[in-house]
């Protein structure tokens, strides 16, 4: 689905002003209530609206040691470990991944030792062959994608870099 410059504008607003109503929205860009409904019902629809806060922060909930933990999975046994890690509440994500390892989490703890304690339990889990665990000193760049929607509202407005003078 392509996100045209309106949509960008409404997810540029969706991102810095999350509390606003649907009809200040309208005012701010200048469009009918109706055609924004009408976008925001599309975005949800197609996928790029995924959801709505609040986001919480796992440190403030008292586990502030992030961790990304590689897992290794015995061949045929993906899906059951994916199923099972859903089950660990301190992980808060999890992909799978080409390159090294089968799986990638994000894990978050109390202290290092609640570290210590849920690596123990992925590696009991049946299927995983082995784990390796980067722990995270400092955050860098926060998840973020409002420069991707700038981005992509400027693509779709005709204005990138090789269309510039």
């Amino acid at each position: 689905m392509a996100v045209d410059a309106l949509d960008a504008r409404i997810l540029r607003l969706l991102l810095e002003q999350p509390r606003t109503s649907v009809r200040e929205y309208a005012r701010l860009l200048g469009v009918a209530r109706g055609t924004l409904q009408a976008r925001l019902d599309r975005l949800e629809r197609d996928g790029v609206i995924t959801g709505s806060g609040p986001f919480l922060s796992p440190a403030a909930l008292g586990h502030p040691v992030l961790a990304f933990v590689h897992i290794e999975v015995t061949q045929g046994y993906l899906d059951e470990v994916g199923d099972a890690l859903a089950e660990v509440p301190e992980i808060i994500e999890a992909f799978s991944i080409t390159g090294a390892g089968d799986l990638l989490t994000r894990v978050v703890a109390r202290d290092n030792g609640h570290l210590e304690d849920v690596v123990q339990r992925l590696i009991r889990l049946p299927g995983v062959v082995r784990t390796r665990t980067e722990m995270a000193l400092r955050e860098r760049v926060a998840y973020r994608v409002l420069p991707l929607v700038d981005a992509v509202g400027r693509v779709a407005a005709g204005d990138t870099p090789r269309h510039r003078s």
